[in-house]
């Protein structure tokens, strides 16, 4: 399990290099929604979402061969690795999947990663880059099953907390489980965490169902960023221990969180993005009249997008 003491370290380490993002705080009546809502705009972050917070985590803690770093990704996590490798000097080679957006194909490419577009989905990506990696000899970042990204993303409520003062709950997207398990072990008992999936692309909630991993059938708006075919291992207890209840969104509830957010804030989320503020919108989750919660907007990297239809 990752400890705070492991998150603590983990923010000394990468501080430098990362933006601690600001936080936006508004009555959940403007969202049709219950609660003091106080969002954490990830998507202010380097390369767009949360995702530089892990791949600063790997980069600056183990130690990095000649042929560089390699990555698979639905795009956020390949941009962020992307980045880092370029801020720290190193070659990195990203595999995504086609149904990637071509603004984060390209986003990585501008950090001057060497991408490799093939496979319908992450889990073709991630096989792909597993035989570069016997061929070439250069190190995995994974997106979610390692501990150096599970203390990474656990940083992002490090901050939060320190932003925000006492948050009854949290609420945070779920691809494979990396952010919601270093968010996770950072608050413990101590706060209610609750996960958002799309209802096409739910596999930690099926996973818990079942009591461990398992893999689901993925598709939906946000399958680039959050269409993981399986819950990470090592976050899996984290979850089973702190994650109080995952609930699923329609993509019609993720588009029109994208809109809210755009309306109320002018914040353009990516569909992974505005998810966990679906959830609220939707009432998939419903806060108590005066309950604290955090909402992780948590990437941007998406295509100019109108909210007129």
């Amino acid at each position: 399990m990752i400890t705070r003491g492991d998150i603590e370290r983990t923010y000394g380490i990468i501080s430098p290099y990362i933006r601690k993002t600001p936080v936006v705080s508004a009555d959940g009546g403007e969202f049709g929604a219950n609660g003091d809502l106080t969002l954490k705009l990830e998507l202010l972050q380097h390369a767009s979402s949360f995702k530089p917070r892990g791949a600063f985590a790997n980069m600056l803690t183990r130690d990095i061969p000649e042929a560089g770093v390699v990555a698979a990704s639905g795009g956020n996590h390949g941009a962020a690795v992307a980045y880092a490798a370029n801020r720290l000097g190193h070659a990195a080679k990203i595999f995504v999947p086609t149904v990637a957006s071509p603004a984060k194909i390209a986003r990585i490419r501008e950090y001057g990663a060497d991408v490799v577009v093939g496979g319908d989905r992450y889990a073709d990506a991630l096989e792909a880059s597993q035989s570069w990696i016997e061929e070439s000899g250069a190190l995995s970042i994974h997106a979610y099953d390692q501990p150096e990204t599970l203390m990474g993303q656990g940083t992002t409520a490090l901050e939060l907390q320190s932003q925000s003062g006492d948050l009854d709950t949290v609420i945070v997207a779920v691809g494979g489980g990396g952010f919601i398990g270093g968010i996770a072990a950072w608050y413990g008992p101590a706060v209610k965490v609750i996960g958002v999936e799309p209802e096409t692309s739910c596999a930690l909630h099926a996973g818990l169902e079942a009591g461990h991993p398992v893999d689901v059938e993925v598709s939906g708006l946000a399958a680039d960023s959050l269409g993981a075919r399986s819950a990470g291992g090592l976050m899996f207890p984290i979850a089973q221990a702190h994650v109080d209840e995952v609930v699923l969104v329609s993509d019609a509830a993720i588009r029109e969180a994208q809109k809210m957010l755009w309306s109320k804030l002018r914040l353009v989320a990516e569909p992974g993005g505005a998810a966990a503020m679906a959830a609220l919108i939707s009432r998939a989750y419903e806060p108590a009249e005066g309950e604290r919660v955090g909402v992780l907007v948590c990437g941007g990297n998406t295509d100019a997008v109108s909210f007129s239809k």
